[in-house]
């Protein structure tokens, strides 16, 4: 029995095992990219407002705290500057399979107003000449400018047309390592992750305008005449209780006792005043009841929409061949790193979860360290500064003093000389 009972657990554990190595050669990853020591002979740098002096170059770099220093990715490097470099894929399609795409940016600078998306590119590019005007199928990521754009961009392109998504995503805005994952599926259905955790979900259908409505309101509706849409209703068997009417608002107060002081024959007959009454309940109305014919509120019906024609590719892009980077930004600094590109969810999520598990606290504490030297530097800086102020106030003041002293002295020179007489002198 024990034998028969080890080798059910063995058959057990060889299923399992055997269906993850299916499900392992089932996936696929795409391109995964770590950015090590070699990876210039993947990425095109592109040529795009070189000649303008407007374009920024990328350096390979962890970044001034991480995790793990040798861990590095690209960092945009030079303020003011437009950034553009591609890397060409393995061409595929995600029909009829999952597409998921997920990269890590840093923006350790305080970019004010800039990009930190990536884009997804079909058919021939010029990667030497790839820039903003450049066609894509999938632009996904952060763009913040100011105060109030934190906006996280899914923008697909259907027929040559872009579609951004109508949900108003955030990014995040801090100085440390985010991940972002967007997965689409053949249902055509979305999720949106950012450090693993679901951000955003739902459908092409419904969060983008990319094809029309499946339901419309009907306009030419109109409200039955028999709809009742009042909820509550007066009693019509209530009834006035008799004498109703009857009953004072106001009554002499029984407490009141007349002033011992009251003179009647010169003050007149004496009141006590009025206050409410308690037995006054004000006008009288019926009670509210429950309406029997209660039909709810009356709203417009929802029809097929008759413009509506699916497409059951919706969720297809372009054969994609290229991943690119293509970004302004105000203040440069923002580390790109682990891009990768598969059909497996799992697989993405994996890595996340492998890559914060390993760095995101050491990170945290670089940053920390990072911030005290700052402040501390700061306060350095501005303890200087007001000395720098006091001294120079101090000068000031003397130099002050001292014209007003010789300002005194000249006044009282010119008038004992003119005191004299010529040929006294």
């Amino acid at each position: 029995m024990a034998g028969r009972a080890l080798s059910r657990l063995t058959l057990l554990l060889l299923l399992v095992i055997l269906s993850l190595h299916l499900h392992a050669c089932s996936s696929e990853v795409i391109f995964e990219e770590r950015f090590d020591d070699d990876w210039e002979s993947r990425w095109v740098k592109s040529d795009w407002k070189r000649s303008e002096g407007k374009a920024g170059s990328f350096k390979h770099t962890a970044g001034r705290w991480s995790g793990d220093p040798d861990d590095r990715g690209i960092q945009t490097h030079t303020d003011a500057r437009h950034f553009a470099i591609s890397a060409k894929l393995p061409e595929f399609t995600n029909k009829n399979r999952t597409l998921v795409v997920q990269y890590s940016i840093k923006f350790e600078q305080d970019i004010e107003c800039g990009g930190g998306y990536i884009k997804l590119l079909s058919g021939y590019v010029n990667q030497k000449k790839f820039g903003g005007d450049t066609p894509y199928s999938l632009m996904f990521g952060p763009d913040i400018c100011g105060t109030q754009t934190k906006k996280l961009h899914v923008i697909l392109s259907y027929q040559g047309q872009n579609y951004p998504t109508k949900k108003d995503l955030k990014c995040e805005t801090d100085k440390l390592t985010h991940f972002y994952t967007f997965i689409l599926r053949p249902d055509a259905s979305y999720s949106v992750l950012v450090d693993n955790r679901e951000r955003e979900s739902g459908s092409l259908y419904t969060d983008w305008d990319i094809l029309p409505p499946r339901k419309i309101k009907d306009v030419k509706a109109k409200k039955p005449k028999d709809w009742d849409e009042r909820e509550y209703i007066d009693d019509p068997d209530d009834v006035k209780p008799e004498g109703y009417d009857s009953i004072p608002a106001e009554i002499p107060d029984p407490k009141a006792k007349k002033p011992s002081t009251w003179d009647e024959d010169e003050d007149g007959t004496w009141k006590p005043p009025k206050v409410p009454n308690p037995d006054y309940k004000g006008p009288w109305k019926r009670r509210r009841i429950k309406n029997p014919n209660y039909k709810g509120k009356w709203r417009t019906p929802w029809i097929d929409n008759p413009e509506f024609e699916d497409d059951p590719d919706l969720y297809v892009l372009k054969p994609v061949k290229y991943v690119g980077i293509e970004v302004w930004q105000v203040k440069a600094g923002s580390v790109y790193d682990n891009i990768l590109i598969c059909d497996d969810p799992e697989y993405a999520k994996e890595v996340v979860a492998d890559i914060i598990s390993r760095n995101k606290e050491a990170e945290k504490e670089a940053f920390d360290e990072a911030e005290k030297v700052r402040l501390a530097k700061e306060e350095e800086e501005s303890k200087r500064a007001r000395e720098d102020g006091e001294r120079r106030r101090a000068e000031r003041k003397r130099d002050r003093r001292y014209g007003e002293r010789e300002r005194y002295r000249d006044k009282y020179r010119k008038r004992d000389y003119s005191d004299y007489d010529h040929d006294e002198l």
